[in-house]
């Protein structure tokens, strides 16, 4: 096993086979900071917005006005939110300051799906709502979700706490070509949870509630994968296919994600090494 700091270095590559499955969640008091920030930035986004887009469009009838209020309104509470949690890996910048981060049920970092869906039920819940929903939402559950979570299937955990995280499962080596050209985007985050925590677990399992367990999980995964996998392999090798060629997915889309935030967002001059 290895130990290391969640958020920082190599464990931004923690992806989609679920190796943090034990990320603590947030606490509601963090959480709340965290959204009170992102609120307050938006409002002054918005007003600011107000403010220019007033100077540009005084003269313009009011339709013009209108579409243009709503442009507005629909770039800072939608557009700015989901491109920032997409680029950052679930972060916003209230979650930065309080050292949180959004990640998928499975652990895995979050795509711009669940960041899209976030941004869109936080609109209700959030703007319109107040954030009466997503608050009482927030202590009803287990993991501190609130409503946008559920829609995406994500949670928040705290980023620096040092944990000791289990090895992820290996690929078997006759099974590579096959997870390789396999279709398994399908794969539910929930689904990949239990099969990571199954394979975890299996080990301490009586055999026969391995063997059961392992066929079904085997069983449940084999509906969202294609081509199937070869006949006659065993349901755990089938398993440990899937997810770790899941990883390495992931572990690609993280590295196309750096290269175009590289692109995007100027390197900070501080941690550039000095001379």
């Amino acid at each position: 096993m290895s130990s290391s700091t969640v958020g920082v270095g190599v464990d931004d590559l923690v992806t989609g086979e679920a190796v943090a499955l034990e990320l603590p969640a947030a606490g509601i008091a963090l959480r709340a900071l965290s959204g009170f920030l992102d609120v307050l930035i938006a409002g002054m986004a918005l007003t600011v917005g107000q403010m220019v887009a007033g100077l540009m469009i005084q003269n313009a009838d009011d339709a013009i006005i209108g579409v243009t209020m709503t442009v507005l309104v629909a770039l800072v509470l939608v557009v700015l939110p989901t491109t920032m949690e997409t680029l950052t890996r679930g972060r916003t910048l209230g979650k930065l300051a309080t050292g949180l981060r959004t990640v998928r049920d499975d652990a895995g970092p979050i795509g711009f799906r669940h960041a899209l869906t976030r941004a869109l039920v936080g609109v209700v819940e959030i703007w319109s709502m107040l954030g009466v929903p997503a608050l009482v939402c927030a202590l009803v559950s287990g993991k501190g979700k609130r409503l946008g979570d559920y829609a995406a299937g994500t949670y928040v955990v705290r980023e620096r706490v040092h944990l000791t995280l289990p090895p992820p499962p290996m690929m078997p080596p006759h099974l590579a070509a096959w997870a390789t050209g396999a279709d398994i985007a399908r794969l539910p985050d929930g689904l990949a949870m239990a099969v990571r925590q199954f394979l975890m677990r299996a080990p301490l399992l009586s055999p026969q509630s391995r063997a059961t367990l392992g066929v079904q999980l085997h069983d449940e995964v084999v509906t969202h994968v294609a081509p199937a996998p070869p006949a006659g392999t065993h349901p755990e090798l089938v398993l440990a296919a899937v997810i770790a060629d899941r990883r390495r997915r992931d572990w690609i889309r993280l590295q196309r994600d750096a290269a175009l935030r590289s692109r995007l967002i100027p390197a900070d001059p501080i941690d550039s090494p000095h001379e």
